[in-house]
């Protein structure tokens, strides 16, 4: 019998993606593990494998599709025993291409509150089981044994919900089973608003259409600023001998060929100021509140199609040389779109740093579920009054934001004094 190869769900939000490239043909012979096509989501281009061994008989959606829903047919897999000439193409049971379909005069922005009906994408399929038996390929079941991850508590994107590469890598070591009750708790979305319409005025101009990063970017914003009640608190840090350590360190590290950035001590200096005020180290989830026992920095890297937000787990405890040719990694295969889901989802909080841009202050947007961001403006030299005498000093204005649901103004407080003592008085860095 057939079998019915769907789009993927290669991240827990992901709805549609992009064909990027196929990298099997029609006739070719395929087995459990085998890539056969990258697909872009909205984050990342992430490869796609087989789950079953067969012949290609049928490529429903062509190389370069966008818009292609998750669960939608996008080839037919012949069977041991078939001929693929006779396979007839395997009949979709979700929505084709939104390539494909119709542009509507007017979409609304969020597919899931949209006000008109329409076909929802076929949900993440539950692992099938037979008995106490989850299936799973056999690539998924050796990465779950090295990451540590119950392949029983994770549910399957592959054909009748068989666990693949991507939904084992995407899982949490230990913490698969606690994600579906966190999420669940999670306020609501708000309606979507009704749709922008275009004036263009007569004004010559030029269309251009949104990349999915684009419009993920739009809709998550738009829900951080409707749903969560921001509060902001700036703090002007003396960087002079943050600056000082860094040219010393730098000196020590040359042989190993590392360069610190002002950025990868920040990293630092955040991380540590959240282990020390763990009341700033939590998220909101509905009736709970979740406080993280480490602190992992997701740190904002504009790309060209966007922004996103890779993260440097547990980096409190790292060394700043480490934080430094980890973020270097992080940020090149950010821009070439080779992160892996775990490597951008998840984080307990958000640095953006537009200091380079000559930025003085700025008040980031929270970046959810987080509860809070830290916005860094440029060191400049300013009037500072240093031990009661006024004198000339680089200066930076740190702005967190925090969402007041889950901090308080005091606890927020306390985090940004943790951040300013930690860059003015620099040797904690190294301890």
């Amino acid at each position: 019998m057939s079998i019915a190869i769907k789009m993927p769900a290669l991240s827990p939000t992901m709805e549609e993606g992009t064909l990027a490239k196929w990298l099997v043909k029609v006739g070719d012979k395929v087995a459990s593990g085998d890539i056969m096509a990258e697909i872009e989501t909205d984050k990342a281009t992430m490869e796609f494998e087989a789950v079953d061994e067969g012949v290609i008989a049928d490529i429903a959606v062509p190389e370069g599709t966008e818009g292609v829903k998750v669960g939608a047919v996008i080839a037919t897999l012949a069977e041991e025993g078939e001929d693929p000439a006779d396979v007839k193409p395997a009949a979709g049971d979700s929505p084709a291409p939104a390539a494909a379909q119709k542009e509507e005069a007017a979409p609304a922005p969020a597919p899931a509150a949209s006000a008109a009906p329409s076909p929802a994408p076929a949900p993440a399929a539950a692992p099938a089981a037979t008995g106490d038996r989850v299936i799973a390929s056999p690539l998924a079941r050796r990465i779950a044994a090295d990451k540590g991850v119950d392949l029983a508590a994770v549910k399957g994107s592959g054909p009748n919900g068989r666990i693949v590469k991507a939904d084992v890598e995407s899982a949490q070591p230990g913490a698969a089973s606690a994600a579906a009750p966190a999420s669940a708790a999670a306020p609501s979305a708000a309606p979507a608003p009704a749709p922008v319409q275009a004036q263009d005025f007569g004004i010559p101009h030029e269309e251009e259409k949104l990349s999915g990063m684009r419009k993920t970017i739009a809709r998550r914003l738009s829900e951080s600023k409707q749903q969560v009640p921001h509060i902001y608190l700036t703090v002007d840090i003396r960087l002079d001998a943050l600056l000082k350590l860094r040219g010393e360190l730098n000196v020590a590290l040359e042989p190993q060929g590392v360069k610190l950035s002002v950025n990868d001590m920040l990293i630092k200096a955040l991380a540590k100021a959240l282990v020390a005020v763990p009341a700033c180290n939590v998220q909101f989830a509905g009736d709970k509140l979740l406080k993280f026992t480490r602190a992992d920095v997701s740190v904002a890297v504009s790309i060209p199609s966007g922004l996103i937000t890779p993260i440097v787990k547990d980096a409190g405890s790292k060394a700043i040389s480490a934080i430094s040719t980890e973020m270097k990694d992080l940020a090149a295969r950010a821009r070439d779109g080779k992160l892996a889901p775990e490597e951008y989802q998840g984080g307990t909080a958000s640095l953006s740093n537009m200091g380079m841009y000559g930025i003085k202050q700025f008040e980031a947007i929270i970046n959810p579920p987080q509860a809070m961001i830290m916005a860094i403006g440029a060191g400049e030299k300013r009037p500072y009054v240093v031990e009661d005498s006024l004198q000339i000093a680089t200066v930076m204005s740190a702005t967190g934001s925090f969402d007041h649901r889950a901090i308080d103004g005091a606890d927020g407080a306390a985090l940004m004094k943790a951040f300013k003592d930690i860059c003015e008085a620099p040797l904690g860095l190294v301890a």
